[in-house]
């Protein structure tokens, strides 16, 4: 069963790319790749012909996962998420209730998360521990090596 992933416009945009790119250069390569294989002789003993077709297997399922998606991808509408909680696309500025530290995350869909640019995923133990709460709130967050404790400094939007 498929489900349901929620984007930004600009994490849709890179996946539709990344597909487009799959299927209009990737795929050609492999197909030329056979046919190169399939142009050196006995295909009963040819590795390269069979490395060639396990690869191709291999993108166009990929190319599969990829549509699929795409197909149930949904663009999140900015305008009517609430501005004092923090929930998707929110910028969190947040405090370590234990050693005082302060860092801020957006919080975006799982396949947009990437740490090193500050974006955790609502799917994470800190995303989920975030959602929902306002400024001036604590999260208690459970992570394996006990709870953490977060205060809310600041939620805006970007």
């Amino acid at each position: 069963m498929s489900t349901v992933s929620y984007y930004t416009a600009e994490g849709l945009k890179k996946l539709r790319e990344e597909l487009e790119q799959l299927k209009s250069i990737e795929r050609p390569k492999a197909s030329q790749a056979i046919a190169d294989a399939r142009d050196k002789g006995d295909l009963s003993e040819n590795a390269e012909y069979d490395a060639a077709k396990e690869a191709q297997g291999l993108l166009e399922m990929r190319i599969s996962k990829m549509e699929e998606i795409v197909s149930n991808a949904r663009l999140i509408d900015e305008s009517q998420l609430d501005l004092s909680k923090a929930l998707v696309l929110s910028k969190v500025k947040i405090k370590n209730q234990t050693n005082g530290m302060e860092m801020t995350y957006t919080l975006v869909a799982e396949s947009e998360a990437d740490l090193k640019t500050g974006k955790i995923s609502v799917t994470s133990p800190i995303g989920k521990g975030l959602l929902g709460k306002s400024v001036g709130e604590i999260a208690e967050i459970n992570v394996p090596n006990g709870v953490l404790k977060f205060e809310v400094l600041e939620i805006t939007r970007d």
